[in-house]
């Protein structure tokens, strides 16, 4: 695949001196929906903002499209689509009408059809002669997307698409991003939701403290980072970790009912059988063995812990 956006050396220094983002580099690949990750304050924001145009970099370059946002910000601006965190809608203005209108702006010749088979896409072609104000929240958020979409850009950026929105349409905005990219359509979505990241994203990036700490395929990483546990459910119940399994940095349920053992899947050796034989050798009888392996979000969490030692 080639790249879509290309980030080299982003740097972005207020005026007090406070570097919000440190030297980023990053590929965006076309086709691919790209999730960011990151605490509050970790610059996924600033970075989205200056990439779509509404701040300016510091130093580094940019280019969408093989174009530089500085020297040909009109044809670059034209090939992304930005969704908000807000709900930003003219609340009395019908849904049709709010497309035009962006459409307008990029100054894209009148297509009724193209914008039909956007609300329809987004199944909101039976609102399209609805006022904003009529609509849930959930189809407010379609909107803003739909208006995002209207002047037919190549990007499109979804800053916490489903924030405020119920599981169910959750999972709808999952169906719905599947959809675009299945239509072409590049997306880059910031988000606080983990699991909305493993479900759909085919990259997962992470950042903290303005610097990007990795971009990795989302299979791959989870295979790399990921860790396993066994959970070993005991006939009887344990007050205490018998000295023989002290090496092993097993955690004791609260009920002494069951031991957890964590290991790493890319060593030769996980000290599993030895745990077994231990574990009877100890006077301990199992009941029941479980294993279960680690998600993106211990992966993140651990990721973010370790940047900030």
């Amino acid at each position: 695949m080639t790249a879509i956006v290309s980030i080299k050396d982003l740097r972005k220094i207020y005026l007090g001196g406070f570097e919000a983002l440190k030297g980023i580099n990053l590929e965006i690949e076309s086709g691919e929906i790209l999730a960011l990750l990151g605490p509050n304050g970790a610059g996924k924001t600033t970075l989205i903002s200056i990439i779509c145009g509404i701040a300016n970099l510091t130093s580094g370059k940019i280019t969408v499209g093989g174009m530089d946002i500085e020297k040909e910000y009109r044809k670059t601006r034209g090939m992304i689509g930005l969704v908000p965190q807000e709900i930003n809608l003219e609340p009395f203005e019908t849904v049709i009408n709010s497309l035009r209108f962006s459409r307008g702006l990029f100054g894209k010749p009148k297509n009724e059809a193209y914008l039909d088979e956007v609300l329809n896409t987004l199944s909101l072609f039976d609102k399209k002669n609805e006022r904003v104000i009529t609509l849930s929240g959930g189809m407010k958020r379609r909107v803003l997307i739909a208006k995002a979409l209207a002047h037919e850009p190549r990007v499109l950026f979804l800053d916490e698409p489903t924030a405020g929105v119920d599981v169910e349409l959750r999972k709808d905005m999952w169906k719905t991003v599947n959809k675009l990219k299945e239509q072409g359509v590049t997306i880059i979505l910031t988000t606080h939701y983990i699991e909305e990241a493993e479900a759909i994203a085919d990259r997962i990036g992470v950042i903290n403290g303005g610097e990007i700490l990795l971009v990795e395929d989302k299979v791959a990483l989870m295979a790399r980072m990921g860790k396993k546990k066994i959970r070993i459910d005991l006939a009887s119940p344990t007050k205490i970790i018998p000295s023989k399994l002290k090496s092993y940095s097993l955690d004791l349920a609260k009920d002494g009912m069951a031991l957890t053992y964590t290991y790493d899947t890319k060593l030769e050796r996980t000290g599993i059988t030895s745990l077994l034989n231990d574990l009877q050798a100890a006077g301990l009888q199992m009941r029941d063995v479980q294993t279960q392996q680690s998600s993106l979000e211990d992966i993140f969490v651990g990721l973010v812990q370790e940047s900030t030692k």
